[in-house]
């Protein structure tokens, strides 16, 4: 795992930012965490309660996410795929992380992808946010999809 690279986050104002919260009923121990970080950081920044909607597994949040981002400022999508003893971790990996892309390109709005792809639940856990967790996934996705929702705001006004 390497958080090495990440950005110094910096303060935001995302008052009057719409967010919303896509997270995913599997791995609902880590999933829960990452959620009530995306929360605090919402919290933090400003936001008003983002509306938090769920989705069954990591394959359903792309569709959630799209339908949200026609409604909102910026979406963040949260879940946990850990790597099983077959190929279907890869095939999910590769769908979400498309999906999600191609969301934020085709609507114009950021998606933070805060989907872990870990090979134990252990790598997950330390990556969630939780105590102890060296690194913040729920939070860092949160402020990365507000950061790039101002950007985006403050080009709107320079066109």
């Amino acid at each position: 795992m390497s958080g090495e690279g990440r950005p110094t986050a910096r303060a935001l104002n995302a008052e009057g930012v719409r967010l919303a919260i896509v997270a995913t009923r599997w791995n609902s121990d880590l999933v829960e965490v990452m959620t009530e970080r995306a929360m605090i950081c919402a919290r933090e920044a400003g936001t008003a309660a983002p509306t938090l909607v769920y989705a069954a597994g990591a394959v359903e949040l792309p569709v959630i996410a799209q339908q949200l981002a026609r409604t909102h400022d910026a979406v963040v999508a949260l879940g946990a795929v850990i790597r099983g003893g077959t190929p279907h971790f890869e095939y999910v990996c590769d769908a979400v992380t498309y999906g999600l892309t191609r969301i934020a390109l085709d609507e114009s709005t950021p998606v933070g992808n805060g989907v872990l792809t870990c090979d134990t639940h252990e790598q997950a856990v330390a990556r969630s946010g939780g105590p102890g967790a060296s690194e913040d996934k729920g939070y860092e996705a949160t402020h990365a999809a507000l950061d790039a929702a101002l950007t985006l705001q403050s080009l709107k006004g320079t066109e």
